[in-house]
C-alpha cells in the first residue's frame, strides 16, 4: 500500500500542533467508495522503547481474515494526549506499507475527528493513506454527550458546542459504549453502520479486536525486544 508523505515525524510539541491545524483543512467526510469488499483494523502495542504496529485485513461483510502484517520501530515521540499519531504513526505506516491488500475502510483504535483539533489518529493517518478511516475509542477525548440507550445499536451524538464530532455507540447490551468518529473520506452515519456490522461476540469491532490480539502476540513472542 502506498501513502503520501505529508510531513516529518521528528517534530517538537509546537510543530506537531501546527501540523494538525494545517492538515485539518484537508479532511473530507464524504465517502469515496461504492461498496466495501475489504476492511482492516490497526493497533499498536509497546515493548520498552519500541512500538509494534499490526494491521489485519478482512473480507467484508463475512469478516474472514485474509492478511496480517506488523512493523516494529523505535518510539521517538513522548506520550502526549491529542498527539498520539506522532508516537504511533511511523510504526503503523510501516505495517501498512507491507500490506498487499487494498482495504476500502480502515478502523483504528483511537479517535477520528472527535479530537480537540479534529485530528485523531484515524483522521491523521487517513490523510497519509488516502483511505476511508474510522476512529473507535474506548474513552472520550473531546466533546459532550448524553448516555445512549442500553440496547445494541443505541447511540447518542458526541458534540463540541453545536458541532457533531462523533457518536457514543452501544455495541453490546448493558456494556459500556464506544466512541465512534469518522476519520477521513467517510460520514458519521456510515461509520456507525460499519462499526455495528463488525461487532460479533465482543464490545470492540472485530478488525480492531483482532489487530489488538495480533500485536500483543507479536510482543510476547519477541520478548527480547
Amino acid at each position: 500500500m502506498r501513502y503520501r508523505n505529508l510531513h516529518s515525524w521528528e517534530v517538537s510539541y509546537k510543530e506537531a500542533i501546527k501540523i494538525q491545524l494545517q492538515l485539518r483543512e484537508k479532511v473530507s467526510l464524504r465517502e469515496n467508495f461504492s461498496k466495501i469488499e475489504e476492511i482492516a483494523g490497526a493497533d499498536v502495542s509497546y515493548s520498552n522503547d519500541k512500538a509494534i504496529a499490526g494491521v489485519v485485513v478482512f473480507k467484508f461483510p463475512h469478516l474472514k481474515i485474509i492478511e496480517r502484517q506488523f512493523f516494529i520501530c523505535l518510539v521517538k515521540f513522548p506520550y502526549i494526549p491529542g498527539l498520539l499519531t506522532f508516537r504511533e504513526g511511523p510504526a503503523l505506516l510501516g505495517a501498512f506499507k507491507k500490506i498487499r491488500s487494498e482495504p476500502d475502510v480502515i478502523l483504528f483504535d483511537g479517535q477520528g475527528i472527535a479530537h480537540p483539533r479534529r485530528m485523531g489518529i484515524a483522521t491523521h493517518l487517513g490523510l497519509f493513506l488516502d483511505k476511508s478511516t474510522i476512529g473507535c475509542a474506548k474513552s472520550k477525548l473531546s466533546g459532550n454527550y448524553s448516555t445512549p440507550g442500553e440496547e445494541k445499536g443505541d447511540y447518542s451524538l458526541l458534540k463540541e458546542g453545536e458541532e457533531v464530532i462523533g457518536a457514543v455507540v452501544r455495541t453490546k447490551r448493558g456494556v459500556n459504549p464506544i466512541f465512534v468518529s469518522p476519520g477521513n473520506k467517510i460520514s458519521l452515519p456510515t461509520s456507525i453502520r460499519i462499526v455495528l456490522r463488525c461487532i460479533d461476540k465482543y464490545k470492540l469491532p472485530e478488525p480492531i479486536r483482532e489487530a489488538h490480539l495480533f500485536v500483543n502476540k507479536i510482543r510476547k513472542t519477541k520478548w527480547s525486544l
